[in-house]
């Protein structure tokens, strides 16, 4: 079984970027813990970071036509404005699970409507780091 995770704009600023918000916790710290659980649950892992909305949009519809049995994203920005990775998203007939580090509900307004939510199995939210080890463990209840 494997598990895409999708790591969108800015957070491989992690560590660097806003710590009251985002935390001490660097990209490479999430993706080591995200390794190690995969480990313990026995399934293949793929990890993808870009700043660039095609680069994502193309790595979406690769995992159609794979053995990717489910998706992890963290949309950064796009969350509240891209309609082209909602569509990719939507495309798919795989659970994909959307995380965020922070609680986008406590933060500024904008900031609290997700355009690609309302087409993803569920939303896992300002649980820090742990939001995308609860979103692996939620995959592998599926």
């Amino acid at each position: 079984m494997k598990i895409l995770v999708i790591h969108g704009p800015n957070l491989n600023l992690l560590g660097k970027r806003d710590k009251l918000i985002y935390g001490k916790d660097t990209l490479e710290d999430i993706n080591n813990m995200l390794y190690t659980r995969s480990k313990e649950l026995q399934v293949e892992i793929d990890i993808f970071q870009s700043n660039s909305e095609g680069d994502i949009i193309d790595k979406l519809q690769q995992a159609m036509d794979s053995n990717v049995y489910g998706i992890i994203i963290n949309p950064g920005a796009y969350t509240h404005y891209s309609i082209a990775i909602r569509d990719a998203i939507e495309a798919l007939s795989i659970p994909v699970i959307e995380v965020h580090l922070s609680n986008i509900f406590r933060r500024e307004d904008f900031r609290k409507q997700s355009v690609t939510a309302p087409v993803c199995t569920g939303q896992i939210t300002g649980f820090g780091l742990n939001s995308y080890l609860l979103a692996l463990d939620a995959l592998m209840m599926k």
